[in-house]
């Protein structure tokens, strides 16, 4: 079975040659505000095709049950292994500890939210972090509501049971389990008076008064603030390792679970082995609580062994995939790709919307960038329309950003509706950003230089480079490793011109609250120095409100001033590639499906679980 490369956004994951899937659970659920569904659509792209001739027979045997867009992909099958790469070695094996360490334990723990694995792609496509409440449902949770407005309401599944492993011993999960996992993160009961390390200064969960047992399973979590969009963007965020329910016998056993060995979950697979710096292997849960919301009875998991093979380095991950020892491989550059598809044209490829917009970032506090006007004219400079067609090849929307992605399609401010004069501030204009220049006091232009992390795209800079010096702007490009370039900048501010790094200051994908705080004054992220007191306002103003709609109008008028503003300079948000052989089901790009690791959803043991290989297809494919 051959493809070539398949370029999708968003919900565009719906080509018959591919592996079509969504989340979690078919409960229904009660939450007591309104908010409106958002529909990824695909944006305008050119579409890269090669059409081949399958030479391999398909024997999948496919349901007979009318009706259901899945029916197509085929009956899953019981068996086999699942092997994926993780790019360095697993540092964090507890919850508990800080969440930047990297970590895997999403394979074995579960959460009270997941996604909706009944969910045609073509209506949401689970590739971004945020998702509205419309697309959550619940994996350890099987509803919820607002009881009053500052207390969220979980009421759990009966019947769930830790894996049967000493000291859990297979007993059933239940409210005090809930309890005791926040109150050893947060400090706020069952005899921990602080917050573990990390999280404590998590200013998202300072917000979270208490959570109690209000019975066997029913879970109270009470907020400071009353707030809907805030308390469901953290407490149902994928996005967070910490919301991974530990198991507490062994905690209390134990005292912690930094040892592998301490590995306890309710989710579909054990932890058997782990070789630092070499494999992590883990196998099917036989006593495991879940059935497939597609086929509700079947017992999950369907893979018997998933195992993650550590490779640092690109090139040899490169050959294992090539060579069907990884089934997957994603996080991938297009030349990369494209490599692949000239050896290996058997494999699928998509290509799937980066989290964050490429951008240029000036300090705002220093001249010559602290003023407007020549924040405007650096955007005046770029051609954004050739860069994604000559660059890119036409991969990738051609549209600038404001603070919010427009691919988060019903959020923020999407280029579509900018008004015709602030589209005019983006457009391609060398002689008005020289006029801007001179009234700005630089006729001449000037000379500059970008701090810029070395796993950024060096050679866009260059492109940037030229179309800087077409204005008389001298950019003088200067490398730092990725250490580096943090200590220096993002820690250090020790920048005093411009800065670039592989993640952005513009087109979020993540919960929209958070974008509010990017450009706040003293926030730490925010190592372009705004200091505005419009843009402080926003995060207040939305978080004392109430009102959902009222909440988006000020994420709305947030972009609108960061795009008037030009805080950052935007280029484009481009598509990164993901690689998998095609006897792999359920896959569609959905992100956080493949590894956990550092600030990625943690749904590993949800996806992986209901993933399923057709292994008639893969042995007749030669593997």
């Amino acid at each position: 079975m051959k493809k070539g490369i398949i370029w999708l956004t968003l919900a565009g994951f719906m080509a018959t040659s591919l592996v079509l899937s969504s989340c979690a659970t078919s409960s229904s659920t009660t939450v007591a505000t309104s908010t409106s569904t958002t529909t990824q659509n695909p944006i305008t792209t050119t579409i890269t095709t090669q059409t081949t001739t399958t030479t391999t027979s398909v024997t999948t045997t496919k349901t007979t049950t009318a009706g259901n867009w899945w029916d197509s992909l085929g009956k899953p099958q019981y068996g086999g292994t699942i092997t994926l790469r993780l790019n360095k070695d697993i540092a964090n094996f507890d919850p508990a500890n800080n969440e930047q360490l990297f970590t895997i334990d999403s394979a074995w723990m579960e959460r009270l939210h997941a996604n909706d694995w009944s969910l045609n792609p073509s209506v949401y496509s689970y590739v971004f972090q945020y998702r509205t409440s419309d697309y959550v449902k619940g994996q350890l949770a099987e509803t919820w509501e607002f009881t009053n407005p500052n207390t969220y309401t979980v009421h759990l599944r009966q019947g769930i049971h830790w894996q049967n492993i000493p000291p859990a011993n297979g007993r059933e999960f239940t409210a005090d389990d809930v309890v005791f996992d926040f109150d050893r993160l947060f400090g706020l009961g069952d005899g921990f008076t602080k917050p573990a390390t990390y999280w404590g200064t998590v200013a998202l969960w300072q917000q979270l008064i208490s959570v109690t047992a209000t019975d066997k399973y029913t879970v109270a979590f009470k907020w400071q603030t009353s707030n809907p969009e805030f308390i469901m963007e953290t407490i149902q965020a994928v996005g967070s390792s910490g919301t991974c329910l530990e198991n507490p016998d062994a905690v209390k056993l134990w005292g912690d679970l930094n040892d592998w060995h301490h590995a306890i979950g309710t989710g579909p697979f054990i932890l058997m082995d782990y070789v630092s710096g070499s494999s992590a292997t883990l196998t099917k849960n036989p006593n495991y609580w879940g059935y497939d919301e597609r086929y509700p009875q079947n017992q999950l998991p369907y893979i018997d062994t998933l195992r993650y093979l550590i490779i640092p380095d690109p090139a040899t991950s490169l050959a294992a995939l090539r060579t069907a020892k990884l089934d997957f491989l994603d996080q991938m550059s297009l030349s990369q790709a494209q490599s692949v598809l000239k050896t290996n044209p058997e494999i699928t490829q998509l290509a799937l919307p980066v989290a964050q917009a490429t951008t240029v970032d000036p300090r705002n506090d220093v001249k010559p960038f602290n003023d407007v006007r020549v924040r405007e004219a650096l955007q005046l400079a770029l051609d954004l329309p050739t860069i994604a067609k000559s660059y890119y090849g036409g991969t990738c929307s051609p549209n600038p950003s404001a603070l919010t992605s427009e691919q988060m399609k019903g959020v923020g401010l999407p280029y579509s509706q900018w008004p015709q004069d602030l589209k005019d501030q983006y457009a391609y204009n060398p002689t008005l950003a020289k006029q801007l220049l001179s009234a700005a006091g630089y006729p001449n232009g000037f000379k500059t230089d970008i701090v810029v992390s070395s796993d950024s795209d060096l050679d866009l800079l260059q492109v940037v480079k030229s179309y800087f010096l077409a204005v008389n702007i001298d950019m003088d490009i200067r490398p730092l490793d990725p250490a580096s370039w943090t200590a220096f900048v993002s820690v250090g501010h020790k920048h005093d011109q411009l800065a670039m790094r592989s993640s952005s200051s513009l087109g979020f994908t993540f919960e929209p609250l958070r974008q509010l705080n990017r450009f706040q004054t003293g926030y730490s992220a925010n190592y372009l120095m705004v200091s505005d007191p419009t843009f402080d306002a926003y995060y207040p103003t939305a978080l004392a409100d109430t009102n959902m709609k009222d909440i988006m109008q000020v994420v709305t008028d947030a972009n609108n001033y960061v795009a008037r503003q030009h805080f950052a300079i935007s280029l484009l948000q481009p598509n990164v590639p993901s690689l998998f052989w095609p006897w792999i089901k359920g896959y569609n790009g959905q992100l956080g499906s493949l590894s956990g690791g550092v600030g990625s959803p943690q749904v590993v043991a949800f996806y992986l679980g209901r993933f399923w290989v057709d292994q008639n297809l893969k042995k007749s494919m030669g593997h």
